[in-house]
């Protein structure tokens, strides 16, 4: 989804929209820009990924994913091994 600003990583979902509420109008949250993703090498994204990620190579493109992408199962892991 994107870079974040510290070593822990955040889980986000892009497919679920922000819930409203009295106090926040529609059209405030309808005018989001997003910066461009950043384009990679292969060797960038080889020296970017973590250990709990995989870099994924098709002839179109290159994509960084947690090698478990459930959430829960991640945080699971994380606890056994410690």
């Amino acid at each position: 989804m994107g870079e974040h600003c510290r070593s822990n990583d955040l889980v986000v979902n892009p497919c679920k929209e922000k819930q409203q509420s009295n106090m926040r109008s529609s059209n405030a949250d309808a005018s989001i820009c997003l910066t461009p993703y950043r384009k990679m090498s292969l060797e960038q994204a080889i020296e970017y990924v973590e250990e709990d990620e995989f870099v994924e190579v098709t002839p179109k493109s290159l994509r960084l994913r947690k090698k478990i992408l459930d959430h829960s199962k991640r945080k699971r892991g994380e606890k056994v091994e410690d």
